[in-house]
């Protein structure tokens, strides 16, 4: 459970974002409009995903021509796998959206994959990282689209860019 399941809990509905056990099954950029006063996009994942290096390399350049072009984005969520942490990955992605200039909260996910000890290590490890990166906040929220942990807090962070 990854990015379409904390859209899916996010806004309180099971199938909204088509979710599945299987990394990579998110292959285009998929929009969410939240009564006109919020949109959510739903980006292909650049990490781990199950889809030959092509693919992955083709998603990446559909994301970062988003990232790059998209005038009306407020905000990123960079999401991180609770039980892996920053990878190189994650830090390509750090340093683009720097270079765009994109608000970014890293939301870390998964956390009931994990202890609380390896949750509070790999938050701590990424505030570090999260130092060299001007765009990023100094923040990193823990979730969990499966207990529910974290969400309340996100969702309350995401209505505050909401249009009144």
């Amino acid at each position: 459970m990854g990015k379409s399941s904390l859209i899916n809990a996010l806004t309180g509905r099971n199938a909204l974002a088509r979710a599945s056990v299987t990394p990579g099954r998110t292959q285009q950029i998929n929009f969410f409009n939240l009564g006109e006063r919020l949109i959510l996009a739903d980006l292909p994942g650049y990490g781990f995903a199950k889809a030959p290096r092509s693919v992955v390399d083709a998603w990446m350049t559909l994301v970062s021509s988003y990232l790059r072009y998209r005038e009306t984005l407020q905000r990123t969520c960079l999401l991180n796998d609770a039980r892996h942490g920053i990878k190189d990955s994650d830090t390509t992605m750090l340093s683009l959206l720097d270079q765009a200039g994109i608000a970014t909260l890293v939301v870390l996910t998964k956390v009931d994959k994990v202890n609380e000890m390896q949750t509070t290590t790999t938050r701590q490890d990424i505030l570090v990282h999260l130092k060299s990166h001007p765009a990023a906040a100094p923040l990193v929220l823990a979730t969990s689209a499966t207990t529910g942990e974290g969400i309340a807090e996100l969702r309350a962070r995401l209505a505050g860019l909401a249009k009144v």
